[in-house]
């Protein structure tokens, strides 16, 4: 119980945080000996650490070592309880929210619902580049990329083979990187000998980004050394290169004025995201106005303008930081957004001075290019470096930032196994008569459009 001033007595403060991600957890862990009555709401029962999604989607680890069950890590911490369940209306003057037609009261409510694959209003895209923020797109691609391979042993088409083996990834921040660099691997290493009829070392591995380099966010000196490493390792980088069309097994992209056609048998798209759904929700509901890729303004301490019970923290935020520039959504923003929220729901519950806006500490940025690569930028010092030094330190600071104990060891083993016999644990085709099914509509689509005489004709070269 939280008492007044007066000595008399009210009923406990009710926190309401819905998503239980970097943000939405470490809020949660830093109140974990207060009085506030926490309600965590979330659509799964877990928290994923999505910067390893990529090794999921290329069988290097499994989805449960990478996830931890939310009731798992709060199982210690009373004062809180987890409930599974989608937010589906926001009322601010009666301050409650709907889950899944419950009604859930709340004193204060923080929002930290992530973000979503952004595919700058070509949604129709979806069905054809899988996009990277969930374990279920992450087993998709998984099965996306196994499944090329198998029809490509089952071809006799030379050109039918070609394109099966060409795997296109579309965004070059860190994510398509590390994505471009571990298929890599997995074709010229791991799957090498596999096959009888096919050389898997023989795929082509295309990573198309529409900036002038690859991970434009980081110096330039960082960037070429990201370059040299993924040429180095087989990898085809297209800068400058702006997607117009895809298709189930093609991509129509803009190379400076060239329209090139690409056929490829996986399709990946890690070229940008957006805030989550549940952002335009409480855009209506609080009558604010997201900005252009879904994200919520918020004030210097993190809660919604007019609404001073209602914070916005992690990928869903968007929080100006200095010359213009925003803060980051990568994991330790989120994590510094959910800290400094508990420090200020401390000081309100105290009547204290509340604490200074919020300031991002930028530690630095790293991205892997594969096996003992990596590039590193630290903000303090101010230190850039790369090759196997960076990739060490990249495997020390992800190790890190898994919530529980087993999880970092099991990943631990598992890339000590990876790293010595180039093996990969989680080669598994979970879907195959769904992706069947999908092709074979693909198929009578095409039959339909050459029957009705609408057959694209081709307009750029291969």
């Amino acid at each position: 119980m939280v008492e007044q001033a007066t000595g008399k007595q009210m009923a406990t403060h009710r926190l309401v945080v819905v998503g239980g991600g970097f943000a939405g957890v470490a809020l949660i862990k830093s109140l974990g000996w207060t009085d506030i009555e926490i309600t965590l709401i979330d659509r799964r029962n877990y928290h994923l650490f999505q910067p390893l999604l990529y090794q999921v989607a290329t069988g290097g680890l499994s989805p449960a070592n990478i996830s931890a069950p939310l009731r798992e890590i709060f199982r210690r911490q009373k004062n809180c309880r987890t409930l599974l369940g989608e937010v589906t209306s926001i009322d601010p003057a009666a301050r409650t929210l709907v889950m899944d037609e419950q009604t859930i009261p709340y004193d204060t409510l923080v929002v930290a619902a992530g973000a979503a694959t952004s595919y700058f209003g070509n949604q129709a895209w979806e069905d054809h580049a899988v996009g990277l923020k969930t374990i279920e797109e992450a087993t998709e691609i998984r099965s996306r990329i196994l499944f090329a391979f198998e029809r490509a042993e089952l071809s006799h088409d030379p050109e039918e083979i070609r394109k099966l083996m060409t795997f296109a990834i579309v965004g070059g921040g860190p994510t398509g990187v590390e994505m471009a660099g571990a298929v890599s691997e997995l074709a010229h290493y791991t799957l090498k000998g596999d096959f009888r009829s096919i050389d898997a070392t023989k795929a082509r591995i295309l990573l198309i980004d529409g900036a002038e380099r690859v991970l434009s966010s980081f110096d330039p000196s960082s960037s070429a050394r990201a370059l040299a490493s993924l040429q180095r390792i087989g990898v085809e980088v297209w800068s400058k290169g702006r997607v117009k069309q895809v298709d189930r097994e093609k991509l129509l992209v803009d190379r400076q004025g060239t329209l090139e056609t690409v056929m490829a048998g996986t399709i990946v798209w890690a070229a940008g995201v957006k805030g989550a759904p549940l952002g335009a929700k409480v855009a209506q509901a609080t009558g604010v106005a997201a900005d252009k890729g879904g994200r919520i303004p918020v004030l210097p301490d993190l809660t919604v303008v007019n609404h001073s019970n209602i914070f916005v923290i992690g990928d869903l935020a968007s929080v100006p930081m200095g010359e213009g520039g925003f803060v980051p959504g990568v994991a330790p923003a989120a994590m510094q957004m959910g800290q400094y929220v508990g420090k200020v729901l401390k000081s309100r519950l105290k009547n204290a001075k509340p604490p200074e806006p919020f300031q991002y500490f930028d530690k630095g940025s790293m991205a892997t290019i594969g096996r003992a690569a990596a590039v590193v930028e630290m903000s303090w010092p101010k230190w850039k470096f790369g090759g196997f030094l960076a990739w060490v330190a990249w495997l020390f600071v992800h190790l890190s930032f898994l919530i529980e104990f087993e999880n970092r060891l099991l990943v631990l083993l598992q890339w000590a196994g990876n790293y010595f016999t180039r093996n990969r644990s989680a080669l598994l085709i979970t879907n195959p008569g769904a992706l069947t099914q999908e092709l074979e509509e693909e198929k009578q689509r095409a039959a339909r459009l050459a029957k009705d005489g609408l057959m694209e004709t081709p307009q750029a070269k291969t």
